[in-house]
């Protein structure tokens, strides 16, 4: 029996896709399967093998700290640097990425006080090393959890044999660094005001600061001008926001460029201030205003020039107070004060400010010769509360010491103190309250001080023996350094530029030592051999060794009996950072010294970047890293912080439960990471939108695939449409590579997602169904149709593998089942022949022209005048004549997807469509019935010819064509 037209299902004669690729990508469920595969089958172990002889390229890891869940912070962060490895990998590079983790520090030690004092505990009545032990423990465990997250996320990288700045070896290495600025002349113990948090007991560097608004005791001080002047018995009026420092004043300075007045007091409204016949001196742009703020008028008397400033010897506001302050305050010069506010004076406290301290030492030597102690007190201890060196407010104090703030960060009553003082003695100008930005510990979020205490440094200035300085070594390695974006090498410069001498001390207990010994006078014990016992004990006992009982007799060894004492003071968490360069890029043959790129939010100008920088150009010379890249923070949807206060956090784990974590990779990748990026319920599901439209992409071209044989038509025989899409994947090639050297993700993206949105399923798809889906076997045009659709799907995945790699592993299995995995491919050579710039620029012309016929159409569909386009004609007026004559030879009813489709010269009607975009061109719609065309069974073409097959008489001869091979093939 043979078939007739009425019993064949013309639809079992179509290569429709077939494929078990699901539309709904099921990511949640999916992704922890690949996880474990790609654990199961050693991935990363694979990588490295097959890139063994491949040139390095090495994203150095910033250590994330081990203490908690990670947050989006991270997980921005961390895909960033996935994409940025997996895209080196897959172009020729061994692209290791060695993830690490910052362990010692704070905010573990308080997680294990917290833990004493829950349990009753006192953390002085505990071991050092038994303390340290449970710190260790802690950061290990929470490098446990955040190893399963980082995986989870999709990265790939030496997760079993991590860094962390704990490992003995990291330890060993940490103090031999230290060893080196010691010996080298470059690390010293001085004493300066350091940022001090009472709260936590220890000095902060800049990088462990961060601003909020406060409010302020502010206060304007008389100090009394001495007599054997010709202004005894006036007084110079400061103005400051921290009352608690006048005990510690010990100069006041002016500014030779400001304009300064004697002042007489006119009348008087106040309780405590000024009164009537008082004589002030000010700088004249704020003289108005201070009076004003003390309820007073002035009348001006005369100018008060620089020199007879420079001359003036003041009384300290406090002198006799508690039986102390009779020594004399000069007036120092000092560029740093201005008549922006205030009184035109810097009350001047060398051991509570910056300034003030770099203003007392570059007078010290004057001030020796004028009779005056330059040494700067110690007002303040590490409690916040007043010392001996501030008589009346010290332990001499009916009641106790004075503090300046308590445990829980709150005001104590030092202002208050100091204030009723100042009253007291009828001293006190004016008093107000002042809301501005003031430095908060980032940790505790409290308030801190700035305190006069023997810290260790680093000179910045000091020369190195060979001309250069620590500073203009670290501004020369910037300048040799890419920055991503540019912006960065300016803010880092700017720091270098203007940063004083690195604090390197802390006085805590969980951290790496300063492992020297020190005399008296603070000079270091350079003995090579013991520097090498501790060096040695570290490597095999980590940095417990220090604190264990005969660690002095141990590394002293001879000289036990010299008066050598250990310091006990640890290292600032930012030095072990800084170091880490050394114990995983030098000492790890899987790497190489200096890193391509470090990556890190743009805080880490001021930490990471800042202190690897310091670190690597104080011991070698220049920076560990070729480049550095930065993104931003990431804010809700209004562009506001997360926090957890305003219920508009994001979590991670939440959003790969319930979408996958290719969505939140897909998220990054559209972002401009560099600057702070938003996210929130709508952002993300436009990102699933996006997804679910790629992945739909994917999937037609894994079920069009299904019918692949392998076949190949040279590319001068296929048709033009082919070798279109060949050429924009050659184009899109250099995109992609170039947006990955640049680091611009989105860039890759949006061409990507445009394209595949498009150019692939609104235009190239559309078309080329007809001949993939009806065509014969043996049509020259299915066979390269799907010949480039194999390429397309080839390129598409590799290129995005990097940025979603869960997605394209799962499409590249099911296109090669046999695989071991996509990640361990390489990105497609696409051949340069490819390339055909003419052939573009005349298919530019032809989609012209097309974009009219298809808006025609869209008004015929949306007015229910046809249902398909194939059962329209359109009639197209051009007169245009380049458009015209890049039409030749082109089937434009094939293009548009329409049966036919009529060419015309003349001009184009009234009412004909038209777009304003594409002039010359306009577009009529008939209908194909009305041209005689009938509808084929099988394409749903209209066609002439329908029925000219009498075997098949409801079908167009190219579709009785097909279906009379299919029957020769034994396929029907």
């Amino acid at each position: 029996m043979t078939d007739t037209a009425e019993t064949i299902d013309y639809s079992k004669t179509l290569n429709l896709p077939q494929t078990d690729f699901p539309m709904r990508a099921g990511l949640p469920e999916k992704e922890p399967l690949l996880v474990k595969r790609w654990q199961d089958m050693d991935l990363y172990r694979r990588l490295r093998e097959d890139a063994a002889d491949r040139p390095k390229y090495v994203l150095h890891d910033g250590p994330p700290y081990a203490n908690g869940n990670i947050h989006i912070g991270h997980a921005l962060n961390k895909i960033l640097k996935d994409v940025i490895t997996r895209s080196f990998q897959m172009r020729g590079f061994d692209s290791n990425y060695v993830p690490g983790w910052d362990c010692h520090g704070l905010p573990i030690e308080w997680k294990i006080e917290e833990k004493y004092r829950a349990a009753g505990k006192n953390k002085d009545e505990v071991p050092i090393n038994e303390f340290r032990k449970e710190c260790r423990e802690f950061a290990a465990h929470w490098i446990g959890v955040q190893t399963e997250e980082f995986l989870r996320l999709g990265v790939v990288g030496d997760f079993k044999n991590p860094y962390t700045t704990m490992a003995f070896h990291a330890e060993a290495r940490i103090a031999g660094e230290l060893l080196k600025f010691a010996t080298s002349g470059q690390l010293y113990r001085g004493s300066k005001p350091v940022m001090w948090s009472v709260v936590e007991r220890t000095a902060l560097a800049e990088a462990e600061v961060e601003y909020h608004d406060h409010e302020s005791d502010t206060i304007w001080v008389k100090f009394p001008v001495k007599d054997g002047s010709t202004l005894a018995g006036a007084f110079v009026v400061i103005w400051t926001t921290t009352p608690w420092t006048i005990p510690g004043n010990r100069a006041v300075a002016y500014s030779p460029r400001i304009g300064y007045g004697l002042y007489e007091v006119t009348a008087a409204e106040n309780d405590f201030g000024p009164q009537a016949g008082e004589k002030l001196i000010f700088a004249d742009a704020l003289a108005e205003e201070s009076a004003t703020r003390a309820k007073l008028t002035m009348n001006r008397l005369r100018d008060v020039s620089k020199d007879e400033l420079g001359a003036l010897v003041l009384s300290h506001p406090l002198k006799g107070f508690g039986g102390g302050y009779e020594f004399s305050v000069p007036m120092l010069a000092g560029d740093h004060v201005t008549d922006d506010a205030g009184t035109g004076f810097v009350h001047t406290a060398p051991g509570h400010g910056r300034e003030d301290f770099e203003a007392w030492m570059d007078h010290a030597r004057e001030l020796e010769a004028r009779g005056i102690d330059p040494a700067i007190p110690f007002t303040v201890d590490d409690a916040g509360y007043f010392t001996r060196d501030a008589p009346g407010f010290g332990p001499d104090r009916e009641g106790g010491p004075a503090r300046v703030i308590d445990d829980n960060g709150k005001k104590g009553d030092a202002n208050k103190a100091v204030i009723e003082a100042l009253i007291a003695r009828k001293l006190l100008f004016a008093r107000g309250r002042l809301k501005h930005s003031y430095p908060h510990s980032w940790r505790s979020k409290k308030p801190i001080i700035f305190r006069n205490t023997p810290q260790w440094f680093v000179h910045m200035d000091k020369d190195l023996s060979d001309g250069t300085t620590l500073r203009s070594r670290a501004l020369k390695a910037i300048d040799a350094t890419r920055f991503v974006p540019a912006a960065g090498q300016t803010r880092l410069r700017a720091m270098i530029e203007e940063r004083p001498d690195w604090v390197l001390s802390r006085q805590r207990a969980w951290g790496v030592p300063i492992a020297v010994f020190t005399d008296d006078n603070g000079n270091v014990l350079d003995d090579p051999a013991v520097n090498a016992r501790i060096v040695q004990a570290f490597e095999a006992e980590g940095a417990d060794a220090w604190f264990a009982e005969g660690a002095r007799e141990r590394f002293l060894g001879a000289r036990v009996n010299e008066d050598w004492v250990m310091v006990k003071d640890i290292l600032d968490v930012w030095f072990d950072s800084g170091s880490s360069h050394t114990f995983t890029l030098e000492d790890r043959p899987d790497l190489k010294w200096p890193a391509d790129v470090y990556l890190e939010g743009s805080d880490q100008h001021r930490g990471w970047f800042h202190s690897s920088l310091l670190e690597s150009c104080g011991t070698r010379g220049r920076a560990p890293y070729n480049a550095v890249v930065t993104h931003g923070f990431t804010m809700d949807e209004q562009g506001r912080k997360m926090s957890k206060s305003l219920g508009n956090t994001v979590v991670p784990q939440d959003v790969m439960k319930q979408s996958g974590a290719d969505i939140l990779r897909l998220w990054v990748m559209t972002t401009d990471y560099w600057e702070d990026q938003r996210l929130g319920k709508t952002i993300l599901k436009t990102n699933i939108d996006a997804y679910r439209k790629l992945r739909n992409t994917l999937r037609w071209m894994l079920g069009t695939l299904a019918h692949d044989k392998g076949e190949e038509v040279p590319l001068a025989e296929m048709p033009e449409l082919e070798q279109l899409m060949l050429h924009r994947l050659s184009e899109l090639d250099e995109i992609v590579r170039a947006g990955y050297d640049a680091f611009e993700f989105k860039r890759i993206t949006r061409a990507l997602l445009d394209f595949m949105n498009i150019e692939l399923s609104a235009f190239y798809f559309d078309i080329r169904k007809d001949a993939l889906y009806c065509e014969s076997p043996s049509s020259v045009k299915r066979k390269a149709a799907i010949q480039v659709v194999r390429h397309l799907f080839d390129c598409l995945v590799k290129w995005l593998a990097p940025m979603l790699p869960f997605t394209t592993e799962e499409a590249w299995l099911d296109r090669n089942p046999d695989a071991q995995s996509l990640h361990l491919e390489q990105f497609p050579n696409v051949p340069a022949v490819w390339r055909n710039d003419l052939l573009a620029e005349k298919w530019k012309k032809i989609r012209k022209v097309r974009s009219v016929v298809t808006g025609a159409l869209e008004l015929q569909r949306a007015s229910k005048a046809i249902g398909s386009s194939l059962e329209a004609v359109p009639v197209t007026y051009i007169a245009d004549h380049t458009l015209a004559s890049a039409l030749d030879g082109v089937d434009m009813a094939e293009i548009s997807i329409t049966s036919e489709l009529v060419v015309s010269r003349e001009a184009a009607p009234a009412g004909a469509f038209a777009l304003r975009e594409v002039p010359g061109v306009a577009v009529v719609i008939e209908k194909a019935e009305d041209h005689g065309l009938r509808k084929c069974a099988r394409s749903w073409r209209y066609t002439a010819d329908v029925g000219i097959d009498a075997t098949f008489p409801d079908v167009s001869a190219r579709d009785a064509g097909v279906l009379h091979e299919l029957k020769a093939l034994g396929c029907m």
